[in-house]
């Protein structure tokens, strides 16, 4: 039963639906493995056992939804009716949110079965995942180096084999750095691709998605949550192709074009060897199997990007900070919130409403021009990370000077939170393992709106260098 969680959602379901394991074993499992490793990773926030239970206790053999009694978590910044909404900080309490967020509507609609929400660093600005509230959380790989963030406690929890699969956000590389820092499959799907209702109307920089082990178990539920709601402002063209996702993903991809681009979108830090191997590593291989690659230089260095992604997410925090104050009835204390979280919030309050707007134009047209700069390639090839996974305290917004966590942050992460300016799908998938003994992705940029063609390349490079039976040894 320990293995049960290393398998493919889809194989669960079908074991399930044949009657060879029931429901509330399999989600009893999971919440055996979290009792058991949990103590040690500190993924999870919360944990729901009672209502997964009874859940699972209503999911019969034979049950035709795709996913039926498999577990998942959840990030603890969507809502889950009945559970707390922390967003990793303490200002939120434990209040319970009284509705699901639309994706996660989904999710139970296909039969899954949530078992509890996942750690996250607050309000989802760094990296790394050591929030205050709950501790950090650690990575099953190495245990003294972070799992990344901000969806880290996901990402966590599905290597160490507590959950076959769970939820994350990505709203400047938060799927896609832990699903490097852990060895897993990261997709941010383009932007609009998922709807953020109904608590949210829409989104410039952060989409939902899921850590997987696989690309297939990631376009599966690709299948599921993708797609507009009522209400929504803007939303995704459709894949265009008939069938889903997961049959798409299938597909060879045909040959090509592919940018390799190893110049920094931030320039304040120096990339690592190892990194920049795998890039190069990936690039070959690319080549081998037919492709066309060129090495490019996209004009996204020395544009002081972390300062106008600044400009524009600062006042996104300073909303999530201002709207737990009014939970609690209250004006906002320094003392309620991370220093980090503190300092933005100072920042963005003397902001002004037009630096704001300016902010959001500028990075607009930086968008515009790095998707024209890209639009002869079908894929561009990044390092996922420019360093092995950080050290637990080297980067948490809690020192005496937080800007220096959060521009080092920067320097640790330069690739990612570029794709969420320009709205493009991206993913990580670690198709090499580091001799520190953790795995070291890439990262794969698409076409605007085109996660098939993601898919179909990640699909191809994990039957040339398959990686889901690596299991960390804890």
């Amino acid at each position: 039963m320990s293995e049960l969680m290393f398998n493919a959602p889809s194989k669960l379901a079908s074991m399930v639906r044949s009657g060879q394991l029931s429901a509330t074993e399999l989600v009893q499992a999971s919440l055996d493995a979290i009792d058991r490793l949990d103590p040690t990773i500190n993924a999870f926030t919360h944990v729901s056992s009672e209502a997964a239970l009874r859940a699972a206790g209503d999911i019969e053999a034979g049950d035709p939804r795709p996913f039926a009694g498999v577990p998942i978590a959840i990030k603890d910044n969507r809502s889950v009716a009945g559970m707390p909404t922390s967003m990793g900080s303490s200002l939120f309490g434990d209040v319970l949110a009284r509705r699901d967020a639309y994706f996660v509507r989904r999710l139970r609609d296909a039969g899954f079965v949530i078992v509890g929400k996942t750690s996250m660093p607050e309000f989802g600005v760094l990296p790394t995942t050591e929030p205050r509230r709950f501790g950090a959380t650690n990575n099953p790989w190495a245990l003294d180096r972070t799992p990344g963030g901000s969806s880290g406690g996901s990402a966590a929890a599905v290597a160490a084999g507590m959950v076959p699969i769970a939820h994350g956000n990505d709203g400047g590389g938060s799927i896609r750095i832990p699903a490097a820092c852990c060895g897993l499959v990261g997709l941010k799907p383009s932007r609009g691709r998922i709807s953020v209702g109904p608590d949210s109307g829409e989104s410039f920089l952060a989409c939902d998605g899921m850590l997987s082990r696989t690309v297939a178990d990631t376009a599966e539920v690709l299948d599921l949550i993708a797609g507009y709601e009522l209400g929504d402002a803007s939303w995704a063209p459709p894949l265009a192709a008939d069938g889903g996702y997961a049959d798409v993903a299938r597909h060879e991809p045909g040959r090509l074009r592919v940018g390799l681009a190893l110049n920094m979108p931030i320039e304040s830090g120096v990339l690592d060897p190892v990194c920049k191997q795998a890039a190069l590593d990936a690039a070959t291989l690319l080549e081998e199997m037919g492709h066309e690659v060129e090495e490019i230089q996209p004009p996204w260095s020395g544009l002081e990007l972390l300062s106008g992604f600044t400009r524009a997410f600062g006042p996104m925090i300073a909303v999530s900070a201002e709207i737990g104050a009014r939970i609690e009835g209250r004006e906002l204390r320094e003392e309620d919130i991370e220093p980090l979280s503190w300092a933005i919030y100072q920042r963005a309050r003397e902001q002004s409403t037009l630096a704001f707007l300016m902010a959001m134009n500028e990075l607009q047209a930086v968008a515009r021009s790095i998707v024209t700069f890209l639009a002869p390639y079908e894929i561009v090839v990044t390092p996922a990370l420019a360093a092995r996974p950080l050290k637990t305290g080297e980067v948490h917004g809690r020192g005496p000077d937080p800007w220096d966590h959060y521009k080092r942050s920067g320097a640790f992460t330069p690739y990612t939170a570029i794709v969420n300016v320009t709205g493009l799908p991206a993913m990580t998938v670690p198709l090499y393992m580091g001799e520190d003994g953790i795995p070291t992705s890439v990262q794969l940029i698409g076409p605007p709106a085109r996660e098939e063609v993601l898919l179909q390349l990640a699909t191809q490079l994990e039957q040339a260098l398959p990686w889901a039976d690596r299991r960390p040894s804890l």
